[in-house]
């Protein structure tokens, strides 16, 4: 897109200077925001006139993002969502009243025109005017071609003007909707699942671990909080008959902002009644090369420095394998004093893995009978979740960065999943895996623990943490253990993050680069 260069003068006089123009406009007798353009039942997008043969009548509209004047000829740059096409008004050909309206028009002004294909001496297709109507007077110049739109936090801030000074941040939308779109024909329509929607507003959160937004709904004075995810009600669909469920859904943690997390973000989950981590492990490696594939016709991208592959079958590897392979250390047979001393070595931060195991006295009252052996099991998890706590965090800190191509880690300590099935031959881990791409962690994805009485201690457990300040820790949520009660099946779910597999098919840095209204500081704060 080519915009006209200008020399630079405060907004508020320019805005002055166009509402004097609007009102002349009036005066000529010209609505400036008129509610249709009367040939809109001819018009036709700009592309698309393009590929009419020379002298044949056009009927098109848009934006106006250049104006040159030679004499009695003025030339004009009109774009729409198709392209641009170049305009020829001559005011020999126009109407008195007409040739007052176009000196009164601006860049950014959208209008309307009827006229006939043509090419210049320059041999540039051309609209030659007959008439035209404007559509929508513009108060504020759009940013010049010279001065453009960089400042990174006012392109996210103004995503409007970044769209029309960056015409290239486009194709990143236009790519997210085609991973949506794909992702949603694959599974309903090669895989025969069913596309559901459940509640964002809840009574209690859960499916995640992470802090909720909380929300007062003033007729029923009733705290709800937004959703963080969708599993459990997913899983209820299960409970109630349903075998293949999946839901594209906005979920909100409120959380950290940086160049990978934003406080709302989309997610795919699905659920599936009969299966397992391994199958959905086999699910994500055919959606992704599917969806990659149909939409850039390869399953090989281009991200920074990297090359990465999509095609079946990705690496597949433990966690702690992965850990002895790459350092030699092994979580299979380590002391809590070995895993201690790796905190120290590798700089480690296990805060938001590891919670202390000091029973506070509300929970102990809140205890019911029959959880008299709960005390006991958590004391002696207390190993399993000190090793546990330092082999996720040295992964994650140290390791992941490295996971270039696609890759899926499984089986992680329990109390990194509390929702996830034991895995049978090891209890201190769970059936679940990680979705690695470029480093980053692109999906949550396990076999859904359905002992409703285990459950039940796990979340018991959750809300321990919860009471000595662990704002991420899973809420009880007796509903649910109630479904559960009435018989799950085998079930498994995938997760993945939509946003991030946007930004590695976009090969962009920033989720702020693919989501079109990324939350912000607010300006007061950033004047502070």
């Amino acid at each position: 897109m080519r915009f006209a260069l200008s020399l630079p003068e405060p907004i508020e006089l320019l805005r002055q200077e166009r509402i004097k123009k609007l009102d002349k406009i009036r005066d000529l007798g010209f609505d400036p925001y008129p509610s249709r353009w009367v040939h809109q039942n001819q018009r036709e997008p700009i592309a698309k006139a393009r590929e009419k043969i020379l002298d044949s009548p056009v009927f098109i509209s848009g934006r106006l993002i250049a104006q040159r004047k030679h004499g009695a000829l003025t030339f004009a740059d009109l774009n729409d969502e198709s392209g641009r096409i170049q305009l020829l008004f001559s005011k020999k050909e126009l109407s008195d009243l007409l040739n007052q309206l176009l000196d009164l028009l601006d860049l950014g002004d959208f209008i309307g025109i009827s006229g006939v294909l043509l090419k210049t001496a320059s041999g540039e297709l051309s609209a030659r005017v007959s008439d035209f109507s404007i559509l929508t007077k513009s108060l504020r110049p759009l940013p010049s071609a010279f001065y453009g739109l960089k400042d990174v936090e006012e392109r996210y801030r103004k995503r409007y003007l970044d769209l029309l000074a960056n015409p290239e941040v486009k194709k990143f939308f236009e790519l997210r909707s085609k991973v949506i779109e794909g992702i949603r024909r694959f599974l309903i329509d090669k895989k025969g699942y069913i596309e559901v929607e459940t509640p964002i507003l809840q009574p209690i959160y859960g499916g995640g671990l992470a802090r909720p937004f909380k929300t007062h709904h003033h007729a029923l004075n009733q705290e709800l909080y937004l959703r963080i995810a969708t599993e459990l009600y997913l899983k209820r669909l299960i409970v109630g008959g349903f075998e293949k469920v999946f839901e594209i859904n906005r979920v909100f943690r409120n959380e950290g902002v940086d160049t990978k997390h934003n406080p709302e973000f989309t997610l795919l989950e699905t659920m599936e009644a009969f299966a397992d981590y391994q199958k959905n492990m086999g699910l994500v490696e055919e959606m992704f090369e599917t969806v990659v594939k149909k939409i850039l016709g390869t399953t090989i991208i281009k991200y920074s420095s990297s090359e990465i592959d999509f095609k079946r079958p990705w690496k597949r590897v433990a966690l702690w394998d992965l850990i002895k392979e790459k350092t030699g250390v092994d979580f299979w047979k380590i002391s809590e004093k070995e895993a201690e001393k790796l905190v120290e070595k590798y700089h480690l931060n296990i805060d938001k893995y590891k919670q202390s195991l000091s029973e506070p006295r509300s929970l102990k009252q809140s205890l019911r009978p029959e959880d008299s052996g709960l005390k006991q099991s958590l004391r002696s998890a207390e190993l399993q979740k000190t090793v546990g706590s330092i082999s996720v965090a040295l992964f994650e800190e140290v390791l992941a960065k490295d996971l270039i191509q696609p890759t899926l880690v499984t089986n992680y300590p329990q109390e990194i999943a509390p929702l996830a099935k034991k895995c049978q031959n090891d209890k201190r881990l769970v059936e679940n895996f990680e979705i690695y791409i470029n480093g980053l962690e692109c999906g949550t994805n396990y076999s859904e623990l359905n002992d409703p009485l285990e459950l039940r201690d796990r979340l018991l457990d959750e809300r321990r943490k919860e009471k000595l300040g662990d704002s991420e820790a899973h809420q009880m949520d007796n509903d649910f253990i109630e479904a559960l009660e009435y018989g799950m099946p085998p079930t498994s779910g995938i997760g993945p993050g939509i946003d991030r597999i946007v930004m590695i098919l976009a090969n962009v840095a920033s989720i702020r680069e693919v989501i079109l209204f990324p939350t912000l500081r607010g300006k007061a704060e950033l004047n502070k």
